[in-house]
């Protein structure tokens, strides 16, 4: 079998940033995955998983009220290498345009105060597997590394 293109990424050079995975074409309308990589993915311990399960909670509640970004948006998740996160949004906006939604959202998690969104049992799957503490310290370091430092284009082979 072929491997799928984000496995052909050199994952030893890949640094924080936001990156466009892929682009489709669905019935004539272009979707875009955008790799939201928080982490040195095998330099740097992944995010904690309880602490990834809460900001998937938070940032999908916040973009999914956000005005501008609620009817672009289809997916937001967790990858499983708890290395960062996919968004996949309708149409094909830039990684610089991407991350000023991004650091928003990111800044809403690390100001967070108060009951996560979702997180009855009725509503949840694993309600129990959350850490505000440790999602509010993830989301403020990634805000520090997309204010400052960012990347947007994937490493050279």
């Amino acid at each position: 079998m072929n491997l799928i293109p984000s496995f052909t990424i050199d994952h030893t050079k890949l640094k924080p940033g936001i990156y466009i995975s892929r682009v489709d074409d669905v019935n004539g309308n272009e979707v875009t995955t955008y790799d939201i990589r928080m982490k040195c993915p095998n330099i740097e311990p992944c995010v904690d998983l309880l602490g990834m399960h809460t900001i998937e909670h938070l940032v999908a509640t916040y973009l999914r009220n956000d005005e501008e970004y609620k009817e672009k948006l289809i997916y937001w998740g967790p990858m499983g290498c708890l290395t960062g996160c996919y968004m996949i949004l309708k149409g094909r906006p830039s990684p610089e345009e991407v991350c000023k939604i991004i650091i928003k959202a990111f800044e809403f998690v690390a100001g967070y105060e108060g009951k996560i969104p979702g997180t009855a049992p009725e509503e949840c799957g694993n309600y129990l597997l959350h850490n505000l503490t440790l999602a509010k310290y993830e989301a403020k370091k990634y805000v520090e590394i997309l204010k400052t430092n960012p990347c947007f284009e994937y490493p050279k082979a």
